[in-house]
C-alpha cells in the first residue's frame, strides 16, 4: 500500500510512503528504535487486530477488544527497507513468547507484524523463517504474520511517550527486563 500524505513541511505530494505495522508489547518501548532511522517519517502508537471500533487505552489494554498495541510506521522505501525495519522489530521482541512480552502478560502484547502488502508478507515469512534457523532462540518463534485491519491511534498521552515523560518511561523500560533480555540474546550484534 502506498501512501501520500501532506505532514510537514518539506514533504510533497509526489512523495510516496509505505506502512509498515508491529506489535511488539508496551508501544512505548517500540516507538523510540523505529523514531530513530532514517527514512522513518512518522511512528504512531495505537491499537490494531480487534473487533471493537476505536477502542480506548482501557479498553484494549483489558484484553477484551481483541487488539494488541502496536506501532504503525510511515516510511519512505527509497530511504530505508521494509527488511530494514524487520530487522529493528526482531531486536526489540521476545519472538518465542505467546502470552506477552516480558512484564505485559496477556494476548493484548504479544508480537505481531501485520503485513500491508504480498510482498510484506513474504518478506515477514522469509524474515521469521531465517531468524528461526539462526539458532538464536532455543524455543520456535511464534511472532504471527496478519494482514493487516484498521489501526487506531492510542490517546495523544501515549505518543512519543518516551519523550514527555522520560523519567519514568525509562523507569518502565528498566524494570520490564526488556532491555536485559535484549542485551542477552543480541550481545555478539550490537
Amino acid at each position: 500500500m502506498t501512501v501520500i500524505l501532506f505532514l510537514q513541511p518539506g514533504i510533497n505530494a509526489k512523495d510516496k510512503f509505505e506502512e509498515a505495522t508491529f506489535a511488539g508489547g508496551c508501544f512505548w518501548c517500540m516507538v523510540p528504535p523505529f523514531k530513530k532511522l532514517e527514512g522513518v517519517i512518522k511512528v504512531t502508537s495505537g491499537y490494531t487486530g480487534g473487533h471493537t471500533i476505536n477502542p480506548t487505552y482501557q479498553e484494549a489494554s483489558s484484553g477484551t477488544t481483541g487488539h494488541v498495541e502496536a506501532v504503525q510506521i510511515l516510511y519512505d522505501p527509497a530511504k530505508i527497507s521494509y527488511d530494514k525495519l524487520l530487522d529493528v522489530f526482531w531486536r526489540q521482541i521476545d519472538p518465542t513468547d505467546p502470552d506477552g512480552q516480558f512484564v505485559d502478560r496477556g494476548q493484548q502484547y504479544r508480537s505481531v507484524i501485520f503485513y500491508h502488502t504480498p510482498e510484506q508478507k513474504r518478506l515477514a515469512e522469509e524474515s521469521r523463517l531465517k531468524l528461526g534457523n539462526t539458532g538464536r532462540f532455543n524455543k520456535p518463534i511464534i511472532t504471527e504474520i496478519i494482514k493487516a485491519t484498521a489501526f487506531y491511534a492510542a490517546e495523544e498521552y501515549h505518543q512519543d511517550y518516551y519523550k514527555k515523560n522520560p523519567a519514568r518511561y525509562k523507569f518502565y523500560r528498566f524494570n520490564s527486563g526488556r532491555d536485559q533480555f535484549l542485551d542477552r540474546v543480541w550481545k555478539d550484534k550490537k
